[in-house]
C-alpha cells in the first residue's frame, strides 16, 4: 500500500503468512496465491478479529498503519511449530497457508522469525484455466515480475481492499461462498481499463522487489463493478 503521513506515523504492524512448501511437493503457484488471498479474508471475517475478539486490537492497529503482509515459507518441523502458534490454516488444492494475527513489525515470535522469506519460487504445472467472471478475480499487473511470496502478499492486499469496499451483506455472502476467488495475470490490453475502472487497486509501498507506487493488483469483485 502507498505510504501516507497518518499511516506512517502509526505504530507499524505486519500480518504474517506462512506457506507450507515441502521440498518434494511444492504447491502450484496460482493455488498458493489464491490460498493466501483467502487466508487474509478468513482472518478478517473471523470473530476473533472483530469487536471484542482476542485479535481485534492487533487487527485495528495493523489496519490503522500500512497493511503490511510478509510471506515466509516452512516445511517439516518448521511447519509443525508454526501450526502450534495461534492462527488459521487455509488449504487450497495443493497449497496450505497459515495466517496469524498481526504483530508489531519488530515483534516476530521466534518460530516465525527464523523462517525464510526467500525461496518461494513456485510454478504452475499447467496453465490456469480462465477465471470465472461470476466470481471475484484478483488481476495481477502483467508487466511486473514478482516472486511467488511477493505476489501472495499482493493478492492478499487486493482481497483486503475488496473486503473493505463491500457492504456487510456482501461480505457475508462472500464468506458463505467460502471466499471463492481467482488470481490471474491480466491481459496487457486490459490493464489500463482495469486500473481506471473504479475498482480497488493495490499500489505497492515499494519495500521490496518493485518500485514504490506500482499498481500490482486490481480487485474485480462482481459487487463492485
Amino acid at each position: 500500500m502507498p505510504p501516507d503521513d497518518h499511516r506512517d506515523e502509526a505504530p507499524q504492524f505486519v500480518l504474517p503468512l506462512v506457506a507450507r512448501i515441502e521440498r518434494g511437493a511444492p504447491p502450484a503457484r496460482t493455488d498458493a496465491l489464491e490460498t493466501a488471498a483467502r487466508a487474509v479474508l478468513v482472518l478478517l471475517g473471523d470473530e476473533r478479529a472483530t469487536g471484542d475478539g482476542e485479535w481485534a486490537d492487533a487487527v485495528r492497529h495493523w489496519e490503522d498503519a500500512q497493511i503490511r503482509k510478509v510471506v515466509r515459507r516452512a516445511r517439516g518441523s518448521e511447519w509443525r511449530r508454526a501450526e502450534a502458534l495461534p492462527g488459521i490454516t487455509v488449504t487450497g488444492k495443493s497449497a496450505q497457508v497459515r495466517v496469524f494475527p498481526p504483530i508489531p513489525l519488530d515483534g516476530w515470535p521466534k518460530d516465525l522469525a527464523k523462517l525464510q522469506v526467500s525461496g518461494t519460487e513456485l510454478d504452475d504445472p499447467e496453465p490456469p484455466v480462465a477465471a470465472d467472471p461470476a466470481q471475484p478475480v484478483l488481476w495481477l499487473n502483467p508487466e511486473l515480475e514478482m516472486s511467488a511470496g511477493k505476489a501472495m502478499a499482493q493478492a492478499g492486499h487486493g482481497a483486503q481492499l475488496a473486503w473493505w469496499a463491500l457492504s456487510e451483506a456482501e461480505r457475508s455472502a462472500w464468506r458463505d461462498a467460502g471466499f471463492a476467488l481467482s488470481v490471474r495475470a491480466a491481459a496487457p490490453a486490459d490493464w489500463t481499463r482495469l486500473t481506471g475502472g473504479g475498482l480497488p487497486v493495490v499500489r505497492d509501498a515499494g519495500f521490496t522487489e518493485i518500485a514504490p507506487g506500482s499498481c500490482t493488483v486490481v480487485a474485480d469483485h462482481p459487487a463492485l463493478r
